[in-house]
């Protein structure tokens, strides 16, 4: 993958990003607009990497009956706006214009259902096993593509699954750097800017 592929926000879509539509996603509230991004982590089954299942859950597809965990998601409807893959690959679920399913019940900042303002992006992975340097490159070039996009986003309102719904979800868990994430965003911040 080429982690050093320069991204741009297009009427809502992310240039170079595979669409996969979902039909899980209503629009923004009116006058609500991204102010939030929102780190996650999934992988299906847990812990198995590159195959289909991600897609196949956010887009309604998924066999409920392949696997023995499925039974614990069975009939959730979520989705959200990108999956970057392990080998940095990115798919878009959801346009940036519109309300994905990702965050649940939860909170940023005594604002309620963050959803209505968020951007959702999970990174295929679990919360212990380390993610790949692609990973994080594209992360990071995805991330300012955004900043750049919507005014109202920017680099201090970045938050873990785990800030927003404390005691009921723990993504992006432990492995991952933030400060790695961070500190590479503002190289790539600097470098854009120069």
């Amino acid at each position: 993958m080429d982690s050093a592929r320069q991204y741009q926000v297009v009427s809502g879509w992310l240039s170079g990003a595979r669409r996969v539509p979902s039909a899980n996603f209503e629009p923004r509230p009116p006058g609500a607009e991204p102010e939030l991004l929102v780190i996650h982590n999934i992988s299906l089954p847990p812990g198995q990497f590159d195959g289909d299942c991600i897609e196949q859950f956010f887009t309604n597809e998924l066999n409920w009956d392949a696997h023995p965990f499925f039974d614990e998601i069975r009939g959730v409807r979520v989705s959200a706006h990108l999956l970057i893959r392990r080998e940095g690959e990115v798919v878009q679920f959801v346009s940036f214009e519109d309300r994905a399913w990702h965050a649940g019940v939860s909170s940023y900042c005594g604002r309620d259902n963050c959803n209505d303002f968020s951007i959702g992006i999970e990174l295929e992975g679990t919360d212990q096993l380390p993610y790949t340097d692609d990973q994080y490159a594209v992360l990071q070039r995805v991330t300012a593509a955004l900043l750049a996009a919507y005014p109202r986003l920017c680099a201090e309102h970045i938050v873990g699954h785990c800030d927003i719904a404390p005691g009921r979800k723990t993504d992006p868990g432990s492995a991952f750097d933030w400060q790695r994430y961070r500190s590479g965003l503002s190289a790539f911040a600097e470098d854009m800017s120069a």
